[in-house]
């Protein structure tokens, strides 16, 4: 049983297995024909996929070029926006707008596509530079006019508004950004950028250089046209505070220049400081030249301005120095140093003082003014006048001294010989020969011409009137400072000379009134006495007389006084001794008569 149902089973599956094969012989036949059909299919179709590609590359080229004309037009309307912006030129309240606009082209530079749009984008930049630079041009002309400072008001500063300052400040940090050969070297716009900033910068100094010379032009002249009217030494101080102001005016403008300038290298600044800088050195060279011109049409007046003049420039020599050098170094420049030039004229004429004081003194025996006149000098008043004002400028007056020498002031007539002495001689010392050399040469001069131009006893009257004057003024001077410069022989001579010429008054005057009371042993008895007597009082009336005539010391009553006393001490001894002798009533009479004429003398 189990056998036969084995072999049903058996051959069943036979049969299924033969089914299955014909369904895979089936399904062979039917792929074989399949795979013929696609391998035609794909015949037919590959040139049509061929093409295809072609269309889809020319499709996508035709959509990148639409794109790059698409963006080509924007970049076209966009430079035609900066354009018109640039074009117009900043204003006021749109100057960022402005500088963003010129930024962005400028960025634009590196990546545009031709050499014609990078020279299109670099001409836009630089007329965005230029019209930047006449902004601030324009800025720096409104803050460089108005109204000047008032002749006299001391200025450190020319004036320039705070506002425009501060309008100025943001113009000036974007001006310094803008591409130029030295940081930019392939900028297509470099070199003309930089050409306009250096004529916005070189525009700037000749504006603020004019501007500082007009603020100053009108007090300078002032010290000029005053310089007739004002004490000399007064002048030269103000003209000393007016240089003083120039001096400052110019510091005050390099800091504004560092500031404002729109090329803020050391070399850039001090070449255009220098352009700032000339008017000012010009101006201050010519109201020096001018004030030492009015000083030489009479030195012996005007000798102390110029002198006053020259010791403030000298405390102001370091001030300039500094200034100098914010210019640029003597060596690469051709500029020269105005200051030193100046000074070297007005040195110049300082020079001449000293020598020709002296000889002024020496030719003071040449005026005529009468053989019993007892005035005093002109040239001893001057030579007070002189040393007053000496004490005033010793600092100038020394540094003077050491250029002409010692002793080679005694040249006179301006005749300067060169020094030959090793050892230097300090500023003290030669103010003290100097002064010494000058009270000897008046002391001489009085007394020549008290010896050949005075008719005794006038020629007392002179002397005395003048050496006393000289004594009072010079030992006792108007400033204690010069004290310190009188020597002890330059005291002595005063002294002695003093000593000297009030003997010599006492006994022009009063020797012939001691010696008319003498005693004669040829002259005795009453008549003589009487006759003594009544010669004295001749020569006392006549002693009255010349001095009502001839005033001696009419100016120092104190000293008038002093000679009053010597003359009673030289006179009433010897008329007392002679009173006593005679023993008879009336000459008693006469001693009380004879002391009170003596007090009638016009000393005291």
């Amino acid at each position: 049983m189990n056998m036969d149902d084995d072999s049903a089973e058996i051959e069943l599956l036979e049969q299924n297995l033969s089914k299955t094969h014909q369904i895979s012989q089936k399904m062979t036949t039917i792929l074989n024909s399949f795979d013929t059909r696609l391998a035609r299919l794909e015949k037919s179709i590959l040139p049509l996929y061929n093409s295809t590609q072609i269309l889809n590359r020319r499709a996508s080229n035709i959509e990148k070029a639409l794109m790059k004309i698409d963006e080509v037009a924007s970049n076209q309307e966009g430079i035609a926006a900066e354009e018109a912006l640039i074009l117009r030129g900043p204003q006021p309240a749109e100057f960022d707008v402005y500088k963003d606009a010129l930024q962005r082209l400028n960025a634009s530079i590196a990546f545009k596509a031709s050499d014609q749009d990078t020279f299109d984008t670099a001409r836009l930049i630089e007329t965005g530079a230029k019209k930047l630079a006449q902004l601030y041009t324009k800025l720096v002309a409104e803050g460089s006019s108005g109204t000047t400072p008032a002749p006299g008001v001391e200025i450190v500063r020319a004036p320039f508004p705070s506002q425009l300052r501060s309008t100025l400040q943001p113009i000036v940090a974007f001006l310094r950004t803008l591409p130029v050969p030295s940081t930019h070297p392939s900028h297509p716009a470099a070199a003309a950028i930089l050409t306009t900033l250096k004529e916005a910068q070189r525009g700037y100094a000749d504006m603020r250089g004019t501007w500082g010379k007009k603020c100053l032009e009108a007090h300078g002249k002032r010290v000029v046209d005053r310089a007739d009217t004002m004490e000399p030494i007064a002048t030269g101080k103000e003209l000393g505070i007016w240089v003083q102001s120039v001096l400052s005016v110019a510091r005050e403008e390099y800091d504004l220049l560092t500031e404002m300038s729109t090329l803020a290298s050391p070399s850039q600044l001090a070449s255009h400081f220098g352009n700032l800088l000339n008017p000012l050195a010009l101006l201050m060279s010519s109201i020096i030249t001018s004030l030492v011109a009015f000083s030489k049409r009479s030195l012996q007046k005007y000798g102390f301005l110029i002198l006053s003049a020259y010791e403030a420039l000298l405390e102001l020599q370091p001030m300039w120095d500094e200034i100098a050098v914010l210019r640029g170094s003597p060596d690469n420049r051709k500029e020269t140093n105005e200051y030193k030039d100046v000074l070297q004229v007005v040195r110049m004429v300082c020079i001449r003082m000293f020598p020709e004081a002296l000889a002024d003194i020496k030719l003071s025996t040449a005026e005529r003014t009468g053989d019993t006149s007892t005035a005093l000098l002109d040239a001893s008043v001057e030579v007070v006048q002189f040393l007053n004002n000496m004490q005033e400028v010793l600092v100038g007056s020394g540094d003077i001294l050491s250029v002409v020498g010692d002793g080679n002031w005694k040249m006179g007539e301006g005749v300067v010989v060169k020094k030959q002495a090793i050892v230097e001689v300090s500023a003290q010392t030669l103010l003290e020969h100097f002064i010494y050399d000058v009270v000897l040469t008046i002391i001489n001069t009085v007394s020549l011409i008290a010896r050949t131009q005075r008719r005794p006893p006038f020629d007392s009257f002179f002397l005395l009137n003048n050496i006393a004057y000289l004594r009072k003024n010079i030992l006792e001077p108007r400033q204690d400072s010069l004290i310190d410069y009188l020597t002890k022989p330059t005291q002595d001579v005063l002294n002695s000379n003093f000593r000297t010429a009030k003997a010599s008054y006492l006994d022009a005057n009063f020797s012939p009134l001691m010696q008319s009371l003498s005693d004669d042993p040829k002259e005795k008895g009453k008549a003589a006495t009487k006759e003594k007597f009544t010669r004295f009082y001749d020569l006392l009336e006549e002693v009255l007389e010349r001095h009502r005539l001839a005033k001696i010391l009419e100016d120092d009553a104190e000293s008038r006084e002093a000679i009053g006393n010597d003359v009673i001490k030289f006179l009433i001894p010897s008329l007392k001794a002679f009173t006593q002798k005679q023993k008879e009533k009336e000459f008693s009479k006469s001693k009380h008569l004879c002391g009170s004429r003596v007090n009638c003398l016009p000393l005291r």
